[in-house]
């Protein structure tokens, strides 16, 4: 696309804000191609009479930007106008064409939906990284964490979402529901999403999270005992952190020192799996659900998991680039 005196204008202003950045992040580690041949046998191909639809890959990018910060459609629609980041990421040039608008970026949304293309985007993201070898099959962390949903009934319906509910952690109340999640126990990259209630209790979706083909399966207290649950699938050994209690309670000799070794190994592995949290909820910005039901916040969640993956591996796939790697 050839780029306009604004967008060189633009390029040249001697600060990058945090959106440029992560913008800039995405567009280079994103496999492009391979996310657009996932999606282009169920996107119209403009037979007929009417409006020839919009560019595929573009409707794409609108999305991604759209997922990225946490934008609603119509203010997805206002922030190609309002920002040039957001512009040279969808690649619009507003002095020859407008902005796609608001419904038809919610049809494109719903497309997505109705045809499960969110998780075919997560498999192919991780496709793509597991052919760098980023992918590791051996090990898996698992954990859950709640995404807050509005408890209000002051809205149209006088309801709250009835597929949300509440659960108590510690001495709070959370409303909402909960994201769980098997990643692999070397770089943290997300392999496996269920979703559930907040009330649901993690330990029940433990195995729903392996791939199968681990040997090692590391987790926090809350999964004590599921290795005698009835859901078991594979044989991989669980390494599940001891209770709090027992673990303040171990004896000050050789053994017990060196049970406290082990567990803070164990939690040096875990630790993986708080980073695709944290880039969901703190770099991506979804802190609460942004629709309403499990099925559509799911489908919101594999986007973005898939996008947390590409960013947490992102150092090793730039590098990939600069050795010409394809």
């Amino acid at each position: 696309m050839q780029r306009s005196f604004s967008d060189l204008e633009y390029a040249a202003k001697p600060k990058v804000t945090r959106r440029d950045r992560l913008l800039g992040e995405i567009e280079a580690v994103t496999p492009w191609a391979a996310l657009v041949a996932e999606i282009e046998p169920f996107y119209p191909k403009g037979e007929g009479r009417g409006r020839p639809p919009i560019g595929l890959e573009r409707m794409l990018r609108m999305y991604i930007a759209q997922q990225c910060f946490g934008l609603s459609d119509e203010g997805a629609e206002d922030a190609i106008y309002d920002s040039q980041a957001i512009r040279g990421f969808v690649r619009i040039d507003l002095a020859r064409e407008a902005a796609p608008d608001a419904t038809t970026l919610l049809k494109f949304r719903r497309l997505l939906e109705t045809h499960k293309l969110t998780a075919r985007i997560f498999a192919t993201i991780n496709g793509h990284l597991a052919a760098k070898g980023l992918m590791l099959k051996e090990g898996t962390v698992v954990d859950a964490t709640i995404i807050a949903a509005p408890s209000s009934t002051k809205n149209q319906s006088g309801q709250r979402d009835p597929e949300m509910r509440q659960t108590k952690r510690g001495n709070q109340w959370h409303f909402g529901m909960k994201m769980h999640i098997g990643a692999d126990a070397g770089l943290g990259l997300v392999h496996t999403l269920v979703t559930t209630s907040a009330n649901v209790n993690d330990v029940t979706q433990g195995h729903a999270l392996l791939h199968g083909e681990e040997r090692l399966v590391f987790a926090d207290a809350g999964y004590q005992g599921i290795e005698k649950r009835d859901e078991k699938r594979t044989d991989a050994r669980w390494h599940v952190a001891m209770r709090p209690g027992k673990r303040k309670a171990l004896s000050a000799t050789e053994v017990g020192r060196l049970d406290e070794q082990i567990e803070r190994i164990k939690a040096s592995i875990r630790a993986k799996v708080e980073h695709p949290f944290h880039v969901v909820k703190n770099v991506l910005g979804l802190r609460k659900v942004r629709y309403k039901g499990l099925a559509k916040n799911t489908a919101q969640l594999f986007t973005l998991l898939g996008l947390a993956n590409l960013l947490i591996a992102k150092r090793r796939l730039l590098a990939f680039h600069t050795q010409g790697v394809s």
